[in-house]
């Protein structure tokens, strides 16, 4: 049997690379999806090229770049096995702390952009019978004051559940993946303690990809010991 295939996006960095890195060393092909090629580049060349990691340029806000980066992978790879829709960013605290152009372009890539990955890979998930995943948050629980970034992640908490309903029947898999602070580009002033880094996050995502087809883990919550909220 072929080695399955992951699409990952937001794969050129943070936590999108390091499960792309894990992936491949569990045995899986990967296409990374970013807007970065040269970060896409770089990583499928650490990872053995592109018929092992395909990169693959894309903006998860545009629905045809969504749609090509998912007819990538079935044209190379013949298959996708799992999505992990990953790419997005946060944004200050505080209702006058950002432009609307920013909370826009955060809004369409947090939850748009989640919603149209899965909308491109699911003919193909059904296909493999295979597993959704979505990045949310511990801010998907958790309400920070004046925080946009956490109403947008609430909307993928709400996400992954619609779609594990959607999909029942299907043999589909649907997992929210919900990190607290982990140590990456999003924090410019991280919270004090030792934060998750983005290796911690990949094992949680391939520990759910790697359970027998009758269990499905749904939501995976995991924060830094030390961190309270």
């Amino acid at each position: 049997m072929p080695a399955p295939v992951m699409a990952i996006t937001g794969a050129s960095s943070g936590i999108g690379a390091a499960v792309a890195r894990a992936a491949v060393a569990d045995g899986w092909r990967v296409v990374i999806a970013a807007r970065r090629r040269e970060l896409l580049d770089a990583l499928s060349a650490e990872l053995g090229g592109a018929s092992v990691a395909l990169p693959v340029t894309c903006d998860v806000t545009e629905w045809d770049q969504v749609q090509a980066m998912a007819d990538a992978a079935t044209e190379e790879f013949g298959r996708i096995d799992a999505v992990l829709a990953n790419a997005g960013f946060g944004a200050k605290r505080g209702f006058h702390a950002e432009s609307p152009e920013f909370w826009r372009q955060m809004i369409l890539t947090n939850v748009y952009g989640a919603a149209i990955t899965l909308r491109a890979c699911i003919p193909a998930l059904r296909e493999s019978r295979g597993h959704a995943l979505l990045m949310g948050s511990i801010s998907g629980r958790q309400v920070g004051s004046g925080s946009l970034y956490s109403s947008s992640k609430w909307a993928v908490t709400a996400m992954a559940e619609a779609a594990r309903k959607d999909l029942h029947g299907t043999g589909v898999r649907v997992t929210l993946i919900a990190p607290g602070i982990v140590e990456t580009a999003f924090y410019d002033d991280p919270p004090g303690g030792e934060p998750l880094v983005p290796d911690d996050v990949a094992r949680a995502v391939m520990f759910a990809v790697s359970q027998p087809p009758h269990v499905s883990i749904n939501e995976v919550y995991m924060r830094p010991t030390e961190q309270e909220f």
